[in-house]
């Protein structure tokens, strides 16, 4: 039999994944770009208005993630019942999707135009404060239509088209520079609004996004005959409980992420001040080289979703198989790169020689759990898929808080086990959290695939229940 490796099945859908993954990493990078572009316009008017939309983003941002963690509940829903060939059934569920973002969007807009009292908790200066309430309340304004944007993203990326995201994403990016522009520097006859101009653009932006997006969804909907936009239907509670229970320890989980991270830095900030930027150079750059297997990790929950929409347990191996291939990959080159370059990567950002030490010895840890950091988040993707998304959240709350937070800050801050290690103390409880819960998901995975397995025995060997689909 001539039988070469790209006809492998493993092959095969690892040509499947990463097709899904690279528009959405291109997505994500033009989101992150959008930031940077924001702090560097905003740095050109004054410090202030820098410090203020630092500030700003640090508070809208979680936010943000957690309603995308919501909505990412939505993904796997589709991705079943396009993989069971069941496409017409679709447009009812996005629109349920579409009734859960309008009172999520209404939520973050409030929470947004509400962090007065956030502010004065955290003693912030009189003389950035006003901005700080200028850009959240300019920003909270596009919020009820990021929600429904992220609505519409499920629909298409759910069915396996990852591209449209990807290019709204790039537009909005494009506008994003000539908006800032006009409204920090007071072009086109309007007033000169400094810092506060950057949440209002975003705003516009995020608008726009969800304009091209529905444009372009109305037609998608009538080539691939969802009926999203031509059957409406009622908000059904039950409907938007089921893509709730899925979706709410998803945005928990990110939320628990994102919270640790914002903690460690408050520990680290009453150290130095050069240890608190060497912290923030390597975070972000292992932040940058997270991107790609979490780009992954959302298209294996495609992939895994869809297989078991066909009911192929068979199909459901392979993505699994396949997933680990390509971030166990991810990882080894990740870690090589940060390893091997960390002096020049932290002297891309500073020229401090105290700094740069600082830095370039944290990005030998962040190359160390890589590993471990790859493969929590590519298990996350597949049990999002499977609609597994409770138990792992209270995996991640354990690993991160019940045991990397603790390691940390015994090691960083105390002499209980060695003399006070400072950053690298928290750095070493990063790797044991990220190691402990890649540890517990993929166990998760494994037991879940079992199960899997038991039940399609169940459902083959006894006679009244041949024929019938597996169930969820």
């Amino acid at each position: 039999m001539n039988f070469t490796l790209k006809h492998h099945p493993v092959w095969q859908e690892c040509k499947s994944i990463i097709s899904l993954a690279f528009p959405i990493l291109v997505a994500q990078f033009a989101q992150t770009a959008n930031g940077f572009v924001d702090t560097i316009m905003a740095g050109q008017v004054s410090a202030q208005d820098l410090a203020a939309v630092a500030v700003g983003s640090a508070i809208w941002v979680p936010v943000f993630l957690f309603m995308v963690g919501v909505m990412q509940g939505l993904t796997p829903f589709v991705s079943q019942l396009k993989g069971g060939g069941r496409t017409a059934a679709i447009g009812s569920v996005v629109q349920q999707g579409l009734w859960l973002a309008l009172p999520l969007g209404l939520l973050g807009w409030a929470a947004l135009r509400s962090m007065q009292p956030v502010l004065a908790l955290m003693d912030v200066s009189r003389d950035i404060g006003p901005m700080i309430i200028g850009y959240l309340e300019g920003l909270s304004w596009g919020f009820p239509a990021i929600a429904l944007f992220l609505a519409l993203r499920s629909l298409t990326e759910g069915m396996s088209f990852t591209r449209p995201v990807m290019l709204v994403s790039l537009l909005g990016l494009a506008v994003n520079v000539p908006v800032n522009y006009v409204l920090i520097y007071g072009k086109l006859g309007l007033p000169a609004l400094g810092g506060v101009g950057c949440g209002w653009a975003t705003s516009i932006v995020m608008w726009l996004m969800l304009i091209v997006m529905a444009i372009y969804s109305v037609g998608f909907d009538q080539r691939q005959g969802s009926h999203t936009f031509t059957q409406f239907a009622k908000p059904r509670l039950d409907k938007i409980g089921s893509i709730l229970k899925t979706g709410l320890p998803i945005g928990l989980a990110i939320f628990i992420e994102v919270s640790l991270f914002c903690v460690i830095a408050l520990f680290i900030a009453g150290i130095d001040a050069t240890v608190v930027a060497g912290h923030q150079i390597a975070l972000n750059a292992s932040s940058m080289t997270f991107m790609i297997p979490l780009s992954l990790s959302l298209a294996l929950t495609v992939r895994v979703g869809t297989n078991l929409g066909r009911n192929s347990l068979d199909g459901v191996h392979t993505a699994v198989i396949s997933g680990i291939y390509i971030i166990l990959a991810i990882a080894i080159i990740n870690s090589s790169l940060l390893a091997f370059f960390r002096t020049d990567i932290a002297s891309a950002y500073t020229q401090d020689a105290d700094v740069l030490a600082i830095a370039s010895g944290l990005l030998l840890f962040a190359a160390l759990f890589q590993f471990s950091d790859c493969l929590q988040v590519g298990a996350n993707g597949v049990l999002r898929g499977m609609k597994d998304t409770a138990i792992p959240m209270m995996m991640v709350l354990i690993a991160y808080w019940c045991l990397g937070l603790p390691v940390g800050y015994v090691l960083g801050l105390t002499d209980i086990v060695v003399p006070a290690m400072g950053a690298k103390g928290f750095w070493i409880g990063l790797l044991v959290g990220l190691t402990a819960a890649a540890l517990m998901l993929c166990w998760r995975v494994s037991w879940a695939m079992k199960r899997l397995q038991i039940r399609r025995f169940s459902l083959t060997s006894t006679p009244a229940l041949r024929g019938c689909p597996a169930p969820d």
